[in-house]
């Protein structure tokens, strides 16, 4: 089972934990608002949830900064790094920390109606292996976000 599944029009990106493959974050639907802003569907999935956001929106403007940089800079990091790296938007939340045997464990926090009655919020957890596999994910996030 792959890692990684990026479509040939890089219409989705799916993430699977090399730990327990049935853990899962998928982005698709992507739609380009302007050539400054992004519009996506992120999916989460583990043992007894699955979580699902329509139109994420990602900006240069985020304070966030840019999600493919983040994790452009988690691969040029394969040696290791201390503590825990976040990338947050108002309804996406990416934490990263390093761990032996040269393993990265992503968190990926979902947000629903942060000031409504009505929220929630998820997180599903993938672990990766640093260098390539990371190198590899960044890869795919640029040609989902940066297509067309």
């Amino acid at each position: 089972m792959s890692l990684f599944e990026v479509s040939a029009e890089s219409s989705e990106v799916v993430v699977r934990s090399a730990t327990t493959p049935s853990t899962y974050v998928r982005l698709f639907d992507r739609v380009r608002v302007d050539e400054y802003e992004n519009t996506f569907t992120v999916e989460a999935a583990a043992d007894g949830l699955r979580a699902r956001l329509d139109a994420v929106n990602v900006s240069v403007w985020d304070r966030a900064g840019d999600l493919t940089g983040f994790l452009e800079g988690l691969a040029k990091d394969f040696r290791g790094w201390e503590g825990e790296r976040s990338w947050v938007t108002n309804q996406l939340v990416l934490t990263a920390t390093f761990h032996s045997g040269g393993h990265v464990r992503l968190g990926w926090g979902l947000r629903f109606g942060a000031l409504a009655e009505d929220s929630w919020e998820c997180s599903v957890t993938t672990t990766l292996e640093a260098g390539e596999h990371m190198s590899r994910l960044a890869s795919g996030v640029r040609s989902f976000l940066h297509r067309g």
